[in-house]
């Protein structure tokens, strides 16, 4: 075997459905797996995936972990994978005929790599641009879509199971992996469209999300307060100052109801937005970072 597509999800069946679609429609892939962590769903996504599994046009493993956690259903999807590589998506995706391919050539080096390609945010299904300059990222390991041997994720350790909210798991495990001198590559061919309905990415949505980024970024500084980890929670002191004048506290309130009006023009209420996000998240990481332990392993 040699790639594991692991995909953690929860009470998205609907979407993962497409991934696994995409999954089936692969072209010149090397031999693979498709390993679906159920992480504690309660809609139908246990009946998907047995129903592809019966159908068997591509070789599909169910895993339960019940527990709403990122990182310990991925540390399943490891430990179920029988692939040389383990390749990383998200359940929101949808990747192209060549996709699989892509991640596999970025491996051909003598060194252990970090593949990532291309994440194009589209609205819906139906749209599906071609990548361009601005779908670089220069993300080291974004588990929504990147590859690296299984060899290499059992060395570093896998994912830290203490990040149980949502985001920095993966920033955290990247910076292990260079620590083992794994390195990265950016494969342009390894590209995929990551599915954002508007009706799933409301502002109150996105702003749960924003806090509990925060809270997970403290937990990241605490166990890695380097630099580079400064840099990419936005948690050092010019990053600080500039948001307490753009987004004070006490602004926030009038950004959120800016934000709300419907009268408002749409630049006005995009900017507002963005200014809500900025304060909730550079106000709740100062405040997380006051309350995390002072070290976490």
């Amino acid at each position: 075997m040699r790639l594991s597509v692991v995909i953690a999800t929860r009470d998205r069946a609907d979407f993962l459905a497409h991934a696994l679609d995409s999954l089936e429609s692969q072209r010149d892939a090397p031999s693979f797996e498709t390993i679906v962590v159920d992480n504690g769903s309660r809609d139908g996504t246990r009946a998907l995936v047995e129903t592809r599994r019966a159908a068997g046009r591509i070789d599909v493993t169910y895993v339960s972990v019940p527990e709403p956690n990122r990182g310990k259903a991925r540390n399943a999807g490891i430990a179920a994978a029988r692939g040389a590589i383990v390749v990383f998506v998200d359940d929101d995706v949808v990747v192209p005929e060549s996709f699989l391919a892509a991640h596999d050539a970025a491996h051909a080096g003598v060194f252990p790599v970090a593949a990532s390609g291309p994440i194009l945010n589209v609205p819906s299904y139906g749209v599906r641009p071609a990548p361009t300059f601005a779908n670089y990222s220069g993300a080291f390991f974004c588990t929504c879509n990147v590859s690296v041997p299984r060899t290499s994720l059992v060395a570093a350790g896998g994912f830290d199971e203490r990040f149980d909210l949502y985001g920095w798991e993966d920033t955290e495990l990247g910076l292990r992996l260079r620590r083992l001198d794994v390195r990265r590559v950016f494969a342009w061919s390894a590209h995929l469209w990551h599915v954002k309905p508007p009706q799933t990415e409301t502002f109150a949505i996105v702003e749960a999300k924003t806090i509990e980024r925060a809270r997970m970024a403290a937990r990241l500084l605490r166990k890695d307060g380097g630099l580079r980890t400064k840099l990419a929670t936005g948690a050092y002191g010019a990053n600080f100052v500039r948001s307490a004048i753009l987004a004070p506290a006490f602004a926030v309130p009038y950004y959120r109801a800016l934000a709300a009006n419907r009268r408002a023009p749409a630049f006005a209420r995009a900017v507002a937005k963005a200014q809500v996000l900025d304060g909730v998240y550079m106000q709740t990481l100062r405040a997380a970072l006051a309350e995390e332990a002072p070290a976490l392993g």
